[in-house]
């Protein structure tokens, strides 16, 4: 049985890597979309694309995550019929740059921290009251395991990622007395756009980070999170790292010569 037809899923930053593989997970499986990211036209054609194959019905919202008034707008301004979220799925964020900690601007910490900690918070604050209203809901927070374990020239990455942890833990506290979950999906290597952005297009250092080893593509992430939120009401699972056959943790990975 399809547990996920015809529930309304709301993904943020759902125009590249696992926000768009969800997108096209959960539209396979009949669930309807709620799609943010900050760029109209990749949000258009993605839309087109998927109602076009699905036939689903999607809603899409230019949203910036880091700004709290545009993310209380614009949730708060759903149609009703898009109101009633049954899975969220706080996928933006981003890395710059490989340098040590105090090299970073203020800029570069500004961008990732608030992509990384408070968009979520922002997004999660704004959807979970209407989750609770209607007694139901899964929030979905995309960590990483380098929230376990940091590695060189990736501190401020690394502590967003606990800090994914520590709130998705926090959140589940929370929410313990209601028929609400929240899970946090902690990839390894994903092969996205991710590293392209971290080191501002340099072709050479983002072809790097994958020598040697096949990594997880973001179909491979979507079909977790989709596994994840298809279970019965009464299954919980938390936390889930997934990584790619030949990486251990953050900082272990065997690459072939």
């Amino acid at each position: 049985m399809n547990k996920l037809y015809g529930k309304t899923v709301f993904i943020t930053g759902a125009t590249k890597g696992i926000g768009r593989s969800c997108a096209f997970a959960f539209a396979e499986k009949g669930a309807n979309l709620v799609l943010t990211a900050r760029s109209s036209d990749l949000l258009d054609s993605l839309k087109e694309e998927l109602v076009r194959k699905y036939g689903i019905k999607i809603y899409t919202q230019v949203m910036d995550v880091t700004k709290s008034f545009d993310v209380e707008e614009k949730v708060n301004t759903l149609p009703e019929s898009f109101k009633k979220i049954d899975i969220l799925i706080n996928n933006a964020g981003l890395a710059l740059g490989l340098e040590k900690v105090y090299l970073a601007s203020p800029t570069e910490i500004d961008t990732v921290v608030d992509t990384n900690v408070k968009g979520m918070l922002y997004v999660t604050s704004a959807v979970v009251p209407l989750m609770l209203k209607h007694k139901t809901g899964h929030i979905v927070n995309i960590g990483s395991i380098a929230g376990d374990s940091s590695y060189a020239g990736g501190a401020i990455y690394c502590a967003t990622k606990a800090a994914v942890k520590s709130f998705s833990d926090g959140l589940r506290i929370d929410l313990v007395n209601t028929n609400l979950k929240v899970t946090n999906i902690k990839p390894g290597l994903v092969e996205t756009d991710f590293s392209k952005v971290r080191f501002d297009g340099d072709l050479e250092k983002v072809n790097s980070v994958y020598k040697g080893i096949t990594p997880l593509t973001p179909t491979d992430v979507a079909d977790v999170i989709v596994y994840a939120t298809g279970l019965s009401e009464n299954i919980q699972l938390t936390e889930i790292t997934v990584t790619p056959n030949h990486q251990a943790d953050g900082r272990t990975v065997h690459r072939k010569k």
